[in-house]
């Protein structure tokens, strides 16, 4: 009896000891047995990843709530005898092309609720005898041709609840189970057949005329396929919103056709202009306006819908300008192709003395040519620094300032090589952002198309120390490198117009500014704290001018090469300051 009660014992555990993957299970996991097979049910567990230990003899796996975020190669490559998958409501975004490597007896996969925006299709060439693929409540955009051609077994698709807005029809052409039902020309499934289930409703389908095959498709649906929900709706555009698929007629999609009823305009000085572009295209297209001056006036752009494929697209100019004449172009385009319409805006008074008005007004440069005040005095400061920038003003006196344009010249100081803004009439302020630190720029402004000359530039260092400008109200503390004539300048800031050397009666006028500097101070002082604003922050680069003056006006007997040096230091300027000079 021992003896027999001995070798019960021993083949027992010689059972557990060869197969220990029929009684193991995951941690935080439940594991059970049925007719159909071992279970693995993971519910609400930290799981975050795919366990690598996943044991082999499991026929049904659900892994829900879990967040895991990806499903990695060979996710359950040893699971060789797994049938069915479950993987709902987790936070998987991404799906490797062999994820599924492995399981040739999967017949049910079910990724409802997770956070798919693609799927790689051609990871199911794995799966042959795939029957049931859930990816309901997914974010997917896209559904390719071939989606389904390796899914010949495929009976239930749910693509419920996703992105998709447009998709083709012959991505069911090629579904293979439905083609091979089809060509069998029987209505009904046969014995052993099943049908075709499909769930596509509760997409923002855009019904144009890329969804035409799509809604022909689903309007002529019958067994052996069957719609979850036949009842699909348009989301857009907004004139087909809310309506469903079976109260749309969608045409075939064409190329824009643009025109215009004016193309050739004539008006005067200071006229409102309104050109008008009709484009008719299926689908809509994107439209835009192209003219010689588009970044300097940025004229306003309006659409209005006349129909379900036509478009006034109609561009405002409200005042016409000099510099406003020309052509204006009207752009359409969509995925079949664009076109285009032109216009051309003259101005009367140019074309009145002319045989051909067209040809004198095209001929016409875009900018006025330089005249009479082609040699016109502009008066150039920098009225505000930032750590990050400057804003320039001028002034010039000209003949004619409503039609007077500028050019801005800015680039680094040894650079021939400067960028070019065109400034228009009535305007004589322009801001400069996103400069370098620690860097010396030129900035000029000339009249017109002009080049820089002699005192309309102004040469300035950019700091570094933000934290003291910061302090500061994040104004950049100028100091004067040389003096030769006071322009009209913020207080506390000098300019120099010579090209080469200060002159030394500049010394005695930059005496002179300091000390009404000092005796403005004193007044301020006496009625209160000093506001904290650019003029305000000039006081310590004065003090340092005044008394580099009057140390310069004792030394005028010195030699220029020691003036030369004088002015270099300039060049070795503390990184919390900037210097300004104008010439």
């Amino acid at each position: 009896m021992a003896a027999t009660l001995y070798s019960v014992l021993t083949i027992a555990l010689l059972f557990c000891r060869v197969t220990p993957g029929s009684t193991s299970c995951l941690p935080g996991c439940s594991c059970t047995n049925d007719n159909l097979g071992r279970s693995l049910l993971c519910m609400e567990t930290a799981m975050g990843r795919i366990p690598d230990n996943v044991p082999n003899d499991f026929s049904k796996i659900r892994i829900e709530n879990s967040h895991l975020t990806e499903l990695p190669r060979g996710s359950f490559s040893k699971v060789s005898a797994l049938v069915s998958l479950w993987l709902n409501f987790n936070d998987i975004t991404l799906m490797n092309i062999k994820s599924l490597e492995g399981l040739t007896n999967l017949t049910e996969l079910r990724l409802q609720g997770n956070k798919l925006r693609s799927v790689p299709w051609t990871a199911f060439q794995d799966t042959p005898n795939l029957k049931i693929l859930d990816l309901k409540h997914n974010r997917l955009d896209v559904l390719p041709e071939s989606a389904l051609r390796q899914l010949p077994g495929l009976t239930y698709l749910d693509l419920s609840f996703n992105q998709l807005t447009v998709i083709s029809r012959d991505v069911f052409v090629n579904w293979p189970l439905l083609n091979t039902q089809e060509r069998k020309g029987s209505t009904e499934p046969s014995s052993g057949e099943a049908n075709v289930v499909l769930a596509l409703h509760d997409n923002p389908w855009l019904c144009d005329c890329r969804l035409k095959g799509f809604v022909e498709f689903i309007k002529s649906v019958s067994p052996p396929l069957i719609l979850m929900n036949s009842y699909l709706m348009c989301t857009g555009p907004s004139s087909r919103a809310g309506k469903f698929f079976h109260e749309v007629g969608l045409k075939t999609c064409m190329k824009p056709e643009a025109s215009a009823s004016e193309s050739n305009m004539t008006v005067s000085l200071g006229d409102k202009v309104t050109l008008r572009c009709l484009v008719k295209a299926r689908p809509d297209p994107a439209i835009h306006w192209s003219y010689s001056l588009k970044i300097i006036r940025g004229f306003t752009v309006s659409e209005t819908r006349v129909d379900d494929e036509t478009i006034r697209s109609q561009l405002v100019i409200p005042s016409l300008h000099l510099a406003d004449r020309g052509a204006y172009t009207c752009f359409a385009n969509n995925f079949i192709g664009n076109s285009s319409v032109s216009f051309l805006v003259n101005i009367k008074s140019f074309n009145a003395s002319s045989s051909s008005s067209v040809g004198a007004a095209m001929s016409l440069p875009p900018f006025p040519l330089a005249s009479a005040d082609g040699n016109v005095y502009i008066d150039i400061r920098i009225s505000k620094q930032t750590v990050y920038g400057i804003t320039l003003e001028w002034y010039a006196a000209t003949d004619n300032p409503a039609e007077t344009w500028f050019t801005i010249h800015l680039g680094k100081y040894h650079s021939d090589k400067k960028e070019l803004t065109y400034i228009g009439p009535g305007i004589n302020t322009y801001s400069v952002n996103d400069l370098l630190p620690v860097t010396k720029y030129e900035v000029c402004v000339t009249l017109k198309n002009q080049m820089p000359r002699a005192g309309q530039c102004i040469v300035f260092v950019t700091g570094s120390d933000i934290s003291q400008l910061e302090q500061r109200e994040k104004l950049i503390h100028i100091i004067v490198i040389v003096c030769a004539m006071v322009l009209a300048v913020p207080v506390g800031m000098y300019a120099c117009t010579t090209d080469t050397r200060c002159k030394f009666s500049c010394l005695d006028r930059c005496t002179e500014q300091c000390k009404r500097r000092r005796r403005q101070e004193k007044t301020l002082r006496t009625n209160g704290e000093r506001q904290g604003t650019f003029d305000s922050l000039q006081a310590a680069s004065d003090e340092g001018l005044c008394g580099d003056s009057e140390e310069v006006m004792k030394k005028r007997s010195k030699s220029s090469d020691e003036k030369n040096n004088h002015r270099g230091k300039a060049q070795d300027l503390p990184e919390t300051t900037t210097g300004a000079k104008l010439y």
